[in-house]
């Protein structure tokens, strides 16, 4: 990581708790990952050479400086989805200093439409981190749009259960992904889109 980079991300941890503390407004607040799930993103990334990765909820752009970081740095990109007109301000102020604004594609629109839109088998990693009420019914368009062998990290598994409890039962439920818990940062819920065919060759 730069310093330039680390100076950011930095600066952005200290706006967010500041930001945060201040309002309890949930259109304005930040939200932001902590810096270990950062660096637990970054980290799932290289390992599993996810080249092709979709963020929902981009909030101020700071979870997406650490995927496209990792991204960058085995020739990938991020696609970036947020609605809020307030929070994509802060992202394109946050990717202009970043110096990783050529890998990051900032999308201004509803998920769920992003999601019906996207192709099958598009993305190698998918990290949710959106309105949790939402997830059920975006789960058939996520399941699509993964890879086989591709991953899906969602924040917060930990800190909100009962909101996330519908979603990880329903992932949890289907025979074609593989589910943990890693208590890291606010837990993050894990998925891995098996490849049917894999048994086959075996």
């Amino acid at each position: 990581m730069t310093e330039l980079l680390d100076t950011l991300l930095t600066e952005l941890e200290q706006f967010g708790k500041a930001n945060d503390g201040a309002t309890t407004e949930r259109p304005r607040r930040m939200l932001n990952i902590t810096r270990d799930t950062g660096e637990f993103l970054a980290v799932l990334i290289r390992a599993t050479l996810a080249r092709r990765v979709l963020e929902i909820g981009t909030s101020n752009g700071y979870s997406t400086l650490w995927l496209a970081s990792a991204a960058r740095a085995i020739g990938g990109a991020v696609t970036t989805v947020e609605l809020s007109d307030y929070k994509i301000g802060l992202a394109k102020a946050t990717f202009g200093r970043s110096g990783l604004g050529a890998c990051i594609s900032l999308v201004q629109d509803d998920a769920g439409r992003v999601l019906r839109r996207s192709a099958d088998s598009v993305y190698d990693l998918v990290f949710l981190d959106s309105e949790r009420p939402e997830y059920p019914g975006w789960w058939p368009d996520l399941r699509r749009a993964l890879r086989p062998g591709g991953l899906m990290v969602v924040d917060n598994a930990t800190s909100h259960p009962a909101e996330m409890a519908p979603f990880v039962a329903l992932v949890s439920a289907d025979v074609e992904f593989v589910t943990s818990l890693v208590p890291v940062g606010n837990g993050e819920f894990l998925a891995v889109k098996t490849d049917q065919g894999w048994s086959d060759r075996t």
